[in-house]
């Protein structure tokens, strides 16, 4: 199967969004709250896959964040402590652009953690998880997975074009060399967190546009019918004031400059 050509993409695209607009104004209907965990491996796509998810929904109520790494103040708090506090509230939708499994993922690679903090939150993430599965938050996480081949050639892409620059630092450079580092650390959270209530889904981003359609899909068949009519608005004919001379003349005394 080729990859997807962009015109055949854009039309597929197109009523996914506007699903996801009739999803949004469900969870602001019915007061859900809905969280959506963007994790994968470097160049896998997550942020397009955001971007797609986002681009068209109100952002008053729909959230994407992505959490620098933490201050030398929350280092000694809680782990999941700077996480909770971007939780979304009733009729809200967040979209972590990488999230707690930094720990898992990240951190236990480059050694960014002790193995002592690492373990702890193997025995905690499930915990936190139920906690928030719990209190009735709808929980998805998505894991955006490419060959090694595929990460080089992004890789490389991003080095020369100034647009894409930003996106890659020292920190992806050094992890070139840890690819199955990476899919062992991966494998290893699966495992304690890939539960029933709160599953794992892996998406093939090798084509990244195949992957956006598949994932948004994916999730909006995950969620119960979220049909909720839009509200009628009165559209009546606009009624224009005539101006009087003086009016016109005071309107064009001081008029800024057009371009």
């Amino acid at each position: 199967m080729g990859k997807l050509k962009r015109k055949e993409y854009d039309e597929l695209l197109e009523p996914l969004q506007v699903e996801l607009c009739e999803m949004q104004r469900w969870v602001q209907a019915t007061g859900q709250r809905v969280v959506v965990v963007f994790e994968g491996r470097d160049t896998a796509g997550k942020g397009g896959a955001i971007g797609v998810f986002s681009q068209t929904l109100n952002p008053r109520g729909c959230r994407v964040v992505a959490l620098p790494k933490p201050t030398d103040r929350e280092r000694t708090q809680w782990y999941f402590q700077r996480y909770v506090e971007h939780l979304p509230a009733a009729g809200e939708i967040v979209l972590f652009d990488r999230s707690w499994y930094n720990r898992g993922g990240v951190e236990k690679v480059m050694g960014f953690c002790t193995d002592a903090e690492y373990q702890r939150f193997l025995k905690q993430v499930p915990v936190f998880e139920q906690m928030l599965i719990d209190d009735g938050i709808l929980l998805f996480k998505y894991w955006f997975s490419v060959d090694q081949a595929q990460q080089e050639e992004r890789f490389a892409e991003r080095l020369d074009d100034p647009l894409k620059r930003w996106k890659i630092s020292p920190i992806d450079l050094a992890a070139r060399s840890h690819y199955d580092d990476y899919t062992a650390a991966r494998d290893a959270f699966f495992k304690v967190s890939h539960a029933r209530k709160a599953p794992w889904f892996v998406v093939d981003a090798n084509d990244q546009r195949r992957a956006r359609l598949n994932m948004l899909r994916h999730l909006l068949d995950k969620l119960p019918d979220h049909q909720v009519p839009a509200d009628k608005l009165e559209f009546p004919p606009l009624k224009r004031k005539r101006l009087g001379k003086d009016e016109v003349q005071a309107n064009h005394e001081a008029v800024p400059e057009r371009f």
